[in-house]
């Protein structure tokens, strides 16, 4: 049977939205496995937009859900109509976007708060023990659902001991990890992996993420 994997979107382009690299290997390595993914993202607009060339702040406004179906070739739901029970699991891409759009961990830190459709869903996951993966900075925002939930996870954003101690303000554990591998908390049914926050390329990038997917979906059997 064909599994149904939510993939979380955050916009498009990795300064303040989805990282593509991340995005399309996820769906790539789901395809491989024959699960079906279930694009994602919530129908808002962003708080900032960046041109990736230059790297700086431009005028323009820029809705998240308009900008993820780049990504998703047009196939994607507003995550508020997205139910847990529509899914066997569920994926969060990285980039700036799930720092920014999903949640404000990149302003606000160990404080944030997240997008309620967001917060809804991924907490309904949680607790009805349905698998997670993160990728990237994704885990930062888990860390803030899961703790508020007291749930102790432990995730992995590879190796950088501010973002690490965040997570562990938040109330989780944080487990150093290389870009390879993937950090999974089997009682918690929830699955991270560094990806770019490490990654010197999409190569080392698919190896974790693809690490990620098998387990994700082992935890669904």
């Amino acid at each position: 049977m064909s599994r149904k994997v939510g993939v979380l979107l955050s916009g498009c382009g990795f300064r303040d939205g989805a990282e593509i690299h991340e995005s399309v290997l996820t769906l790539l390595a789901l395809d491989q496995r024959g699960a079906t993914p279930v694009c994602c993202a919530p129908d808002v607009d962003q708080p900032a937009v960046i041109d990736h060339l230059s790297g700086k702040q431009v005028g323009e406004r820029r809705n998240v859900l308009r900008e993820s179906a780049r990504i998703a070739r047009g196939e994607i739901q507003d995550v508020a109509r997205v139910r847990a029970t529509d899914l066997d699991a569920l994926i969060i891409p990285g980039g700036f976007g799930a720092a920014k759009n999903l949640c404000n961990f990149a302003e606000a830190g160990a404080d944030c708060s997240v997008n309620p459709a967001v917060e809804k869903l991924v907490g309904d996951m949680l607790a009805a023990r349905r698998p997670v993966g993160a990728i990237c900075i994704a885990p930062a925002l888990l860390a803030r659902i899961a703790g508020r939930r007291d749930l102790h996870a432990t995730l992995t954003i590879g190796n950088d001991e501010r973002t690490a101690a965040a997570i562990r303000q938040m109330g989780c554990t944080h487990q150093a990890c290389v870009v390879t591998e993937m950090a999974a908390d089997e009682p918690h049914r929830i699955v991270t992996t560094p990806a770019y926050m490490l990654g010197p390329g999409p190569a080392a990038v698919f190896e974790g993420i693809r690490k990620l997917v098998d387990r994700i979906l082992a935890m669904c059997a």
